[in-house]
């Protein structure tokens, strides 16, 4: 692992207190939002203001209405005509807790003109993996379609936008995508599979720097310790380990409009029962299609506040929902049909926990569409807020799910087809100017000075005996 010095400090600090007193320090994570219900209740609102546009312009008979899907991320950008032209306007559009991810707005466009990868320490210019690593913001395009074969984890620095819409760009091979300790980060439109462990050498992570990397887990996208993530309208696939997997006090993350199919573990979020500063983990999950040969995890989660919206579960063979250590897990509007065996029917899992433990656990359902004997298990008191009538969450129908997750996936591929197709000759690949662009170390001020506050805790706990 390529490890700051300020992460092996915490984790020191971090592992010299037993659990029940690190319980006492209520950690709060860099990039968590203080109000999680606001945001999911911002969340209802987008999406009813979307289609409460979409069905007044149908009876108008508008020509807006033909771009208007009812999904608030898409209605947010797609009827551009000249989308291709204003490609940064998608960092306005994310929604939930990854909503803040800047991604590489305010950047240059870089081209993507080689599609090799053949120097994990020496990355060549024009390639990916020499766009990722620099510290500069950078809005990183395709201008035709393309196979990337990794021949090691692919290490993202901060402020990167990865944007493929307009081309058909697959990335495969070892070790596949990596964010570890950074932040806003946007992967769009691109396909991920058939990913394999990789490691036991050399990986550059940033212009200045480059080290030694132990053997991944073959995830299609690890996030590790990072803040401020969109991934959105990308089908993943195929991959030895998780699909996707948020880890060791990652936070602010939105997964909206993807294609799961294909793979058992799909999804985990969360390190383990036991580490605490997962607590602070919040993740919206929206808008997502989980298709055919997915087994368990969409997702599975370990503490946290996951929020599970308009989602639509067409296939599972063991569980869709899964959790232990007391996640939070809020799931609405969502369309969940059952397989065949009737041992699979529950859409819960709480995972090596005896219901004297979990029946506190608050895991609820409200507005969710149970199809094919289907049933969620809820748990614990619930939260006590009242929806205002006019967001409620509850769907008008199943074509509600269908319309909102039609377009699930990589854009302008089979069913999902969204007449998008590949780059037009307009495109000017123009950058914008940077003047205002944040500093790429600027995530790491507040996590400083969180670590200086922590070590002043870890000093009183000390004098006073607990330690």
């Amino acid at each position: 692992m390529l490890l700051p010095t300020s992460y092996i400090v915490l984790t020191w600090l971090l592992s010299s207190i037993s659990p029940a007193k690190m319980a006492m320090l209520n950690l709060t994570l860099p990039g968590q939002h203080p109000d999680p219900e606001s945001v999911v209740h911002d969340v209802h609102r987008r999406v009813n203001a979307s289609m409460a546009r979409r069905q007044m312009l149908e009876t108008t008979e508008s020509e807006d209405a033909s771009c208007l899907t009812g999904n608030p991320v898409d209605d947010c950008w797609k009827c551009d005509p000249d989308w291709a032209n204003n490609r940064q306007r998608l960092a306005d559009c994310a929604i939930g807790f990854g909503q803040y991810a800047l991604g590489g707005k305010n950047g240059e466009i870089y081209i993507v003109t080689d599609s090799s990868d053949d120097d994990a320490v020496e990355p060549k210019p024009g390639t990916l993996r020499y766009a990722v690593i620099q510290e500069e913001p950078l809005w990183i395009v395709f201008p035709a379609n393309m196979l990337i074969r990794l021949s090691q984890e692919l290490i993202f620095n901060s402020y990167k936008t990865v944007d493929g819409r307009g081309a058909n760009v697959h990335i495969v091979g070892g070790g596949c995508i990596t964010l570890q300790y950074i932040s806003n980060v946007i992967i769009h439109n691109i396909h991920i599979h058939d990913c394999h462990p990789s490691g036991e050498t050399n990986v550059r992570s940033s212009p200045t720097h480059w080290g030694w990397r132990t053997m991944s887990d073959g995830d299609g996208i690890s996030i590790f310790g990072a803040k401020d993530i969109w991934i959105d309208h990308c089908s993943l696939s195929h991959c030895k380990d998780g699909l996707i997997d948020a880890v060791m006090g990652s936070t602010g993350i939105t997964i909206s409009n993807n294609y799961f199919s294909h793979h058992n573990e799909v999804m985990l979020l969360g390190h383990s029962d036991e580490y605490l500063p997962d607590s602070g983990m919040q993740v919206t999950i929206a808008f997502n299609h989980f298709g055919e040969n997915l087994v368990q995890r969409m997702p599975r989660c370990r503490r946290g506040y996951i929020h599970v919206v308009n989602n639509d579960f067409t296939q599972w063979e063991m569980y869709a929902i899964g959790g232990s250590g007391s996640p939070t897990i809020n799931s609405q509007g969502n369309r969940y049909i059952a397989p065949s065996n009737t041992n699979a029917k529950e859409v819960t899992k709480r995972v090596d926990t005896d219901h004297s433990k979990w029946r506190d656990w608050n895991w609820r359902s409200e507005g969710d569409i149970l199809v094919n004997g289907a049933f969620f298990v809820a748990s614990g008191e619930g939260l006590e807020v009242k929806y205002e009538k006019a967001y409620s969450v509850e769907p008008k129908s199943a074509a509600y799910i269908d319309l909102i997750t039609w377009h699930a996936g990589v854009l302008g591929v089979g069913g999902r087809d969204n007449n998008l197709g590949e780059w037009n000759t307009r495109a000017k690949f123009q950058g914008s100017e940077a003047a205002d662009r944040p500093s790429s170390t600027s995530p790491f001020i507040v996590f400083i000075a969180a670590l200086s506050c922590l070590s002043l805790l870890y000093a009183d706990v000390f004098a006073s005996g607990l330690l």
